[in-house]
């Protein structure tokens, strides 16, 4: 591994940063968009039980603003829940939007490496025919330095794609979980409107 580093010469800096960046962003993420984490099977008609108890509401509250990004939703409708509906629907539209933000953190810096990529194993091929053309010299060619162009040029052009493809891939991957945890919540939080303005039982 180290020798091809060497031999990939110091545009691959660059490249190795990105994948490491990109491994980072992919493991976090996986761990972040758990299904059981964002959106826990259960906890609408748990937190309407409970609030319709009415035991320490208060409490209840605070502790679905900590559980989970559907608990942040439901609190913010269960705390307008005596205003109007429209009151209540507008208040889970915003803690829906300011869930839906923090999904998506990250995922923008994860395709921005999966775009970028290949355009720096490109710059890395580039500077690898420089380094070819270099080795043409009125008195003959340069062996070891055509070597090492093209060195440069196959694995900087390699690596860019090779960092690229599961970029892409988990970019759009995450893309699509969150869309359906926004989709998931958003039938969630009609269905608390209902319950608790005597629509559905």
């Amino acid at each position: 591994m180290i020798e091809i580093i060497k031999a990939a010469g110091w545009p691959i800096w660059p490249l190795l940063a990105a994948s490491i960046i990109s491994v980072a962003l992919i493991i976090e993420r996986l761990v972040a968009l758990r299904h059981s984490k964002v959106v826990p099977a259960g906890l609408l008609q748990r937190a309407v039980g409970e609030f319709k108890r009415g035991a320490n509401n208060d409490k209840l509250l605070d502790e679905l603003d900590r559980h989970s990004p559907l608990g942040r939703v439901l609190s913010a409708g269960l705390r307008n829940v005596n205003n109007p509906r429209e009151v209540m629907k507008e208040s889970i539209e915003e803690a829906g939007s300011a869930v839906t933000h923090e999904l998506s953190r990250y995922l923008t810096t994860l395709g921005t490496i999966a775009s970028i990529s290949p355009l720096m194993g490109l710059f890395g091929t580039v500077v690898g025919m420089i380094e070819i053309f270099g080795a043409q010299a009125p008195s003959g060619t340069n062996p070891l330095q055509l070597a090492h162009g093209i060195s440069i040029a196959l694995y900087n052009t390699g690596a860019g794609i090779f960092i690229a493809i599961p970029s892409m891939i988990f970019w759009r991957h995450f893309r699509a979980q969150v869309d359906g945890f926004v989709v998931e919540m958003e039938q969630q939080a009609v269905r608390l409107v209902e319950y608790m303005h005597g629509d559905r039982k």
